[in-house]
């Protein structure tokens, strides 16, 4: 019996159970098995997939570049979900402000995400920084409620809509999977507006090692890109996880994160 494939991926949510239990049942029925490994954050998965104790990770966007890093480049990504390849960071304001683009930001304050967030504090500090825009230039009121989950769970981007709220803000760096998370809630129904958003990148991409063979590999992201939306046994698991179809990963769209990285002096480690 060929040994089963371990993934590995954070548990920002109980969801996280449900959605890799489906996905193991969706591969009962072929011929790899396989398995997963849940962490409480990705400094701790990142850490396992070097040591092989997993054989792929479900990496967050900042999780694949440190483990780029980590690794020298000896590293790949194996698949991504369609969502992924189109990822943006918006900036919100209250409605009706007079807030239009980076420039209008100068002299305001900017709530940022948790600091381990590429989407809602690492990309937006390099977007201001290429629109001329130094710390000097913008107060930053940084919220780091759930560091380690890579800004999974929302958590301190919906603070950085409070502290907007609250006065104690003028703008807030958001992701644009909260914002439509907002949406689809209803969750303060016409309070904010979008007033800047950024260029399409890359966010979570499974990572493997030189160490896992194509062998090995290639069966997995053959059954996994095989999933289906119109297939009403795969959609929930779809659905629950973001996407409606997993793809091919689009290396070219980390490069704003790897320079966001390295200007910021981001540790390539936790």
């Amino acid at each position: 019996m060929n040994k089963p494939l371990i993934i590995g991926s954070v548990a920002y949510t109980p969801a996280v159970i449900t959605i890799w239990e489906g996905i193991r049942e969706y591969f009962s029925d072929s011929a790899i098995d396989m398995d997963f490994v849940l962490f409480s954050n990705y400094g701790r998965q990142v850490d396992a997939l070097l040591a092989g104790h997993v054989d792929i990770a479900w990496n967050t966007n900042l999780a694949w570049v440190r483990t780029v890093l980590q690794t020298d480049g000896q590293c790949r990504a194996l698949a991504q979900r369609d969502t992924d390849t189109v990822f943006q960071t918006l900036f919100v304001a209250r409605a009706g402000s007079a807030l239009t683009g980076l420039e209008s930001v100068r002299g305001r304050r900017l709530a940022l995400g948790s600091q381990d967030s590429a989407q809602a504090a690492i990309l937006p500090v390099h977007y201001l920084r290429e629109a001329g825009l130094g710390e000097g230039d913008v107060e930053l009121l940084r919220i780091n409620t759930d560091v380690g989950k890579h800004g999974d769970t929302g958590r301190s981007e919906l603070d950085a809509l409070r502290a907007v709220m609250d006065d104690k803000a003028d703008a807030a760096a958001l992701g644009i999977n909260t914002w439509e998370a907002i949406g689809r809630d209803e969750l303060m129904p016409g309070a904010f507006e979008v007033f800047w958003q950024s260029p399409t990148y890359s966010h979570c991409n499974f990572t493997a090692l030189p160490t896992l063979s194509d062998e090995r590999a290639q069966p997995w992201v053959d059954h996994l890109l095989a999933m289906d939306f119109d297939n009403p046994a795969h959609r929930p698991i779809l659905e629950m996880e973001g996407l409606r179809q997993w793809v091919l990963p689009q290396l070219d769209g980390y490069a704003s994160l790897f320079e966001a990285v390295k200007e910021q002096g981001v540790s390539p480690r936790w």
